[in-house]
């Protein structure tokens, strides 16, 4: 019962991340492009339910940043400069979900104060804006390639393990090698190979095609090994004896034995993916700018200035590692072992 309650809270977690980042128009306060060349590298804002003057709020209050006279290119927080934050207000028109329109916004504060949860980057762009919109980029990139390989990898193990043959050693062989190539450099000399001028949307799919393909081989011998096993079950033998397609026994017993396997690998490799995509993006082989990504919002690492002065541009990273293991808990317990030790 515990564990059952333990997956719930964790699939609720992951659930409403993917919920305010498939919303992050609504969710976040600003367009992720937005620019603001007055105020680059502007801390986090702090959120005050009391003034300089002592009064409580039961509204919480933003402060704004000023430049130090004699610290160019620094802030400080003017208390006596404060401003209430507004909820569900009219801000920046976006799109929800790609298709409709709306400008309602979770959050805001009245122009001309600003609201920065996690700072602004070089160009004064909203980083907790970025972040959201990044991982409409990031996470579903994850998530699309995770698909496309759990559907090769079962097509191609399932054909293997159940008609064997020289069907199944060509694609073990294949399998092998694909194991045996470090991927991390094989994604590299895949996406080198691929033009670098390509379009927002056309490098987002090439990304998702090279990460999904290159990652089926260990699904595949996975469910290779359940079909051996599933097409040998007494119930297979006899729905054969009475006449039952291929087809038929593959979709109606076989594909019921693979499913909870499909599940774990799904909930291994989507970490792991957008782990992949970050890397191609924070080495400039993914998605380029102004569209933001996880990968490319790291990018700016490389300067040591920025990674030694201005600790809120590694909030974005330090926020994958909880995603990352969130993930990792939820393959766990989706794991058959664990869930007949749960049953």
């Amino acid at each position: 019962m515990k564990c059952g309650k333990q997956t719930t809270l964790l699939l609720a977690a992951l659930g409403v991340l993917h919920v305010a980042i498939l919303l992050a128009g609504f969710f976040s306060p600003y367009d992720p492009a937005q620019q603001n060349r007055d105020l680059p590298f502007t801390p986090p804002t702090r959120i005050h339910f009391v003034d300089a003057q002592s009064h409580v709020h039961i509204d919480p209050l933003v402060c704004a940043f000023q430049d130090r006279p004699d610290a160019p290119g620094e802030y400080f927080e003017n208390r006596t400069r404060c401003v209430p934050i507004h909820f569900l207000v009219r801000g920046t028109p976006y799109k929800l979900i790609g298709s409709l329109h709306s400008n309602f916004h979770l959050f805001g504060v009245d122009a001309p104060a600003k609201i920065v949860l996690m700072g602004t980057d070089a160009y004064g762009r909203d980083v907790f804006s970025r972040f959201l919109y990044g991982g409409q980029v990031s996470l579903f990139a994850g998530l699309l390639a995770t698909l496309l390989t759990l559907v090769f990898g079962t097509l191609l193990g399932t054909l293997a393990g159940y008609y064997g043959g020289w069907f199944d050693a060509v694609i073990m062989r294949g399998s092998e090698l694909f194991m045996a190539l470090p991927w991390l450099y094989l994604l590299l000399a895949l996406r080198a190979f691929l033009p670098l001028s390509v379009s927002t949307g056309e490098s987002f799919l090439l990304l998702i095609a090279v990460i999904g393909l290159v990652g089926w081989a260990r699904p595949a011998r996975m469910i290779r090994s359940v079909v051996l096993s599933s097409r040998e079950r007494h119930y297979v033998l006899a729905a054969r004896l009475f006449g039952a397609s291929d087809l038929y026994l593959i979709r109606r017993h076989i594909l019921q034995d693979i499913y909870s396997i499909g599940l774990t690998q799904a909930a291994l490799l989507i970490p792991q993916y957008v782990l992949a995509e970050v890397m191609l993006s924070f080495l400039g082989l993914g998605v380029g700018e102004p569209t933001p990504s996880w990968g490319n919002m790291l990018s700016v690492l490389h300067q040591y200035a920025v990674l030694v002065s201005y600790w809120w541009m590694l909030m974005p990273g330090l926020l994958l590692v909880p995603v990352f293991l969130g993930y990792s808990l939820l393959a766990s317990y989706l794991h058959p072992g664990r869930a007949a030790e749960r049953a």
